[in-house]
């Protein structure tokens, strides 16, 4: 089975999207490339001054594709109520909560993130980070929240036993500054997306591979803000065996989600 953990509907503040940002589109592009599930943030989100109303929009948007789109709201752990917000999550059957520290100007290592951390990772829920949403070079002037640090996802993952990161559009140089700063016990706590990470000729993919090891990584296309072909490509160019690939697809989500 393949999933996509980096997918979103919505509007986005910075860019028009057209038809890309309905379910309609991305469940086309899906049937397009053969994947089976994909998990859904909510773009409007990011920048709500309180994304509550936006999970409701979400719910909204995928419940009558349950079968293939799964919710994944945002949630501001500095709000009063963010609490009621993880409960309403958990209830809807996501899988993960979406933070975006650096949109929602808080501290990304700060009492609030390791909080929030902690209360997710005590009922089994993957908290999800996005370094950035678009490269530096093509944002808006008003686009202000700078990438997400490595030392703050690194701080995050040593914050508590409990805790469970999934990290959307980290390059090379991130990940590596992550991964070898953690014990193996935290490394095993955090997946990556391959997002943005650089196939051939760069290869950061394959050499990450071969020295952090396969079962770290799992499938993401960024739709509807990157095309989603690029993530296929790059898995199509590293001549995987069969097994290899399902594993980065879905195999290392679900052993990942299960362990």
């Amino acid at each position: 089975m393949i999933v996509d953990v980096s997918a979103c509907v919505g509007e986005y503040p910075f860019r028009f999207l057209d038809a890309r940002r309905e379910p309609a589109w991305l469940l086309t592009q899906m049937d397009r490339l053969a994947i089976d599930r994909a998990w859904v943030g909510h773009l409007p989100s990011i920048l709500y001054k309180d994304p509550a109303a936006g999970t409701a929009e979400l719910l909204r948007a995928v419940q009558p594709h349950a079968d293939r789109l799964v919710p994944v709201p945002t949630i501001h752990p500095g709000l009063p109520g963010w609490e009621d917000d993880l409960n309403v999550a958990s209830l809807a059957g996501a899988p993960a909560i979406r933070v975006y520290p650096m949109q929602q100007g808080l501290d990304p290592a700060g009492s609030a993130m390791r909080v929030i951390v902690a209360a997710a990772g005590a009922i089994d829920m993957p908290v999800m980070l996005t370094v950035r949403m678009e490269d530096l070079r093509q944002r808006h002037p008003l686009d202000a929240a700078t990438d997400m640090p490595a030392s703050a996802i690194r701080a995050l993952a040593r914050s508590d036993v409990q805790a469970r990161l999934i990290v959307l559009n980290a390059d090379r140089p991130m990940l590596e500054e992550v991964h070898f700063g953690l014990t193996d016990e935290e490394a095993r706590r955090v997946l990556w997306d391959i997002g943005w990470l650089w196939g051939p000729p760069e290869d950061h993919l394959r050499l990450l591979i071969e020295t952090v090891g396969i079962g770290r990584f799992t499938f993401g296309t960024g739709m509807p803000l990157r095309i989603p072909d690029g993530a296929f490509a790059k898995v199509d160019l590293l001549d995987l065996t069969d097994a290899d690939r399902a594993a980065i697809t879905g195999g290392n989500l679900s052993r990942w989600r299960a362990g």
